[in-house]
């Protein structure tokens, strides 16, 4: 998922240019919506940092293409500032009515910045009629973007949580918290590392550092200008600066992403890494990406998790194909062959137990791959942080550590 971007509410000016917009469907009346979409070509900006995720959209064009007559395309981008950076820039040419965006795979920072300056098509995903099935009122978090209500603004498609893995070959003990990461990175010099920062994988890291060493963790989640940022986050610094020389390649250089991470640790320059994904360790041991004894857990106290969403830009000239492709994404067919080890890994947003039973079975997990997490490994899940704080620690970071 690539939801997370550096600095880009620097890049919003105070006031934006307004304009007329063009008259959107509504999505209340669905009959409609799927009459107008047909034929539309519909352009997702989503990271394209996975091949594993590039296939699956891959497959959902196909998809929508047969159900729908829908022509989907995949925009590749590394970071969703590209798409955000790219709507705003069209709002303040005047562009209101065609923009090049129909749908943004986000969240986080992202979306706040995007709600905030008026950038976002809704409230629509409430009436998409496969929303139901994620059942809000008993799952919050779908309707919950790092602390903000969503407003209907945004579609979930997919659930992501720190799961750490190991080479049970390599490791017997792994750590089990922050603290003792340090000590086992001491212990085990150069096995260990994060994705360089402004990475959303390496970014996630340092927040769940930063709960786990503050006495501070409420100030998290309340705009961190509220806050004393340098007080609060004094002990992560601390802790960094004693990590880094235990590093792989001793912290003078650091993997670009989560995949590339998983690559080290598949050709053994690594014994521990981590994932966003919790079902990715066992997904790359059924692709022989990573060894059969490769395992999975999460920290003792918790790890950060998230759900990631679909958003439509205010100008997108194919709202109602943006949306029925966002209703596809919540089907129990979509979200099953993503949760599938063998496609993507990627955890549904469907509270599976109130699904019926032909759906239902559909995500059966394979249990026997001895890289899945146990069941129930995942039940405590650390919310995130106000946005604000992402931005505020990757600006640090790299004042830091690179010195710009």
């Amino acid at each position: 998922m690539r939801a997370f971007s550096p600095r880009l509410a620097s890049l919003l000016p105070v006031l934006l240019l307004c304009g007329p917009v063009a008259a959107a469907p509504d999505p209340t009346n669905w009959a409609a919506v799927l009459d107008e979409a047909s034929g539309q070509n519909v352009y997702w900006y989503a990271w394209a940092g996975d091949q594993r995720t590039n296939d699956y959209i891959g497959w959902v064009a196909e998809r929508v293409d047969e159900q729908f007559d829908i022509e989907l395309t995949h925009v590749k981008i590394g970071d969703t500032a590209e798409a955000v950076s790219r709507v705003l820039a069209e709002k303040q040419a005047g562009n209101h009515d065609d923009g090049s965006v129909d749908l943004v795979w986000i969240n986080g920072e992202n979306f706040a910045t995007m709600k905030a300056n008026d950038l976002l098509f809704g409230p629509f995903a409430d009436a998409l009629p496969h929303f139901a099935l994620t059942y809000p009122e008993q799952n919050p978090e779908v309707v919950t973007d790092f602390t903000l209500p969503t407003e209907g603004y945004e579609s979930p498609w997919g659930r992501a949580q720190i799961t750490f893995y190991y080479d049970h070959d390599d490791v017997t003990a792994p750590p089990q918290d922050i603290p003792a990461l340090l000590e086992w990175a001491e212990a085990n010099p150069g096995r260990f590392t994060y994705p360089r920062i402004p990475d959303f994988t390496g970014s996630t890291f340092l927040k769940q550092a930063l709960i786990a060493l503050t006495n501070e963790d409420e100030a998290l989640y309340a705009p961190v200008e509220e806050s004393d940022f340098t007080a609060v986050t004094a002990p992560l610094w601390d802790y960094l600066d004693a990590l880094h020389p235990h590093l792989w390649r001793s912290g003078r250089q650091f993997p670009a992403t989560g995949p590339e991470m998983r690559s080290l640790m598949g050709n053994g320059e690594l014994s521990l890494a981590f994932t966003f994904y919790p079902s990715v360790p066992a997904a790359a041991v059924a692709d022989y990406e990573l060894p059969p004894s490769t395992r999975s857990y999460v920290l003792n106290e918790g790890t950060l998790g998230n759900v990631h969403f679909v958003a439509i830009p205010y100008n997108s000239p194919h709202k109602a194909g943006a949306m029925v492709v966002a209703d596809f994404l919540l089907s129990p067919e979509a979200q099953a062959h993503k949760q599938d080890l063998t496609i993507w890994g990627d955890r549904t947003v469907l509270d599976v137990t109130r699904l019926d039973d032909d759906s239902r079975a559909l995500f059966t997990l394979d249990e026997s791959n001895p890289a899945m997490l146990p069941a129930g490994a995942l039940q405590k899940t650390l919310p995130e942080p106000h946005p604000s704080w992402m931005t505020a620690l990757q600006d640090a970071w790299q004042a830091r550590y690179v010195g710009n």
